[in-house]
């Protein structure tokens, strides 16, 4: 499953982004600005970024450059109300590898990204993710374990793919709220533990070696 970064200071245009790639299998993460972006960048090894060109702070062209400089292979998809031949040449020579315009057709925002993930270093990865003997397929959005086919909700789906993207690491209950459940806050409910019970019911049955386990006091991993 590829991870994308999207980098966009305006909150109607990251909703509808964010939401929409989700649907689509992706993992997304954001930043609002260009320093955040480049710290995230340089801890994550992200498939692709969208980059709004206007940011405030350190803009979009230049955060393509620094990349650049630094020789971070990420593919850059740039994202502009600047419509001009000028500014795609620039965006596209500062280290953009593709320019998209506003308003856009998320339809079109799909082709541009599907076309940059194939010819991209990541191209030839297989998208499946697997824990142990458990498969998830993104694309096809079916779920194994060994032979048996487990059957998930939408929300169950988004809970188990981020968790089998992040495999051996503990996963806070805040991080799950925030990625799968697009929540800044806690609710103080035990959303995040009646879905992992769930999932358990669904993954580990009889004679099968669990898989989700409990680190008190920190959160959940997923390993073989």
């Amino acid at each position: 499953m590829a991870r994308i970064l999207l980098v966009e200071d305006d909150d109607r245009i990251v909703g509808f982004v964010k939401r929409g790639l989700e649907a689509e299998g992706y993992l997304v993460d954001l930043a609002n600005n260009g320093e955040d972006a480049l710290a995230m960048v340089r801890e994550t090894p992200y498939a692709l970024i969208i980059l709004d060109r206007l940011l405030p702070g350190i803009d979009g062209l230049e955060v393509c450059r620094i990349l650049q400089r630094e020789r971070h292979e990420n593919l850059v998809l740039m994202l502009t109300a600047k419509s001009s031949l000028q500014d795609k040449v620039d965006g596209l020579k500062g280290g953009a590898d593709d320019y998209l315009t506003k308003p856009f057709a998320f339809d079109e925002l799909i082709a541009r990204i599907e076309a940059l993930l194939r010819r991209g270093p990541g191209a030839m990865s297989d998208p499946v993710l697997k824990v142990g003997d458990l498969t998830l397929d993104p694309i096809a959005k079916k779920v194994r374990r060994g032979e048996r086919e487990i059957g998930l909700t939408a929300k169950e789906f988004r809970l188990l793919a981020y968790l089998m993207s992040h495999p051996d690491a503990v996963i806070s209950r805040t991080r799950l709220l925030n990625n799968v459940w697009d929540l800044s806050f806690d609710p103080e409910t035990k959303v995040v533990d009646v879905y992992i019970r769930y999932l358990r019911r669904k993954i580990d049955c009889e004679g099968e070696p669990p898989l989700i386990k409990t680190v008190r006091g920190f959160g959940y991993v997923i390993s073989a």
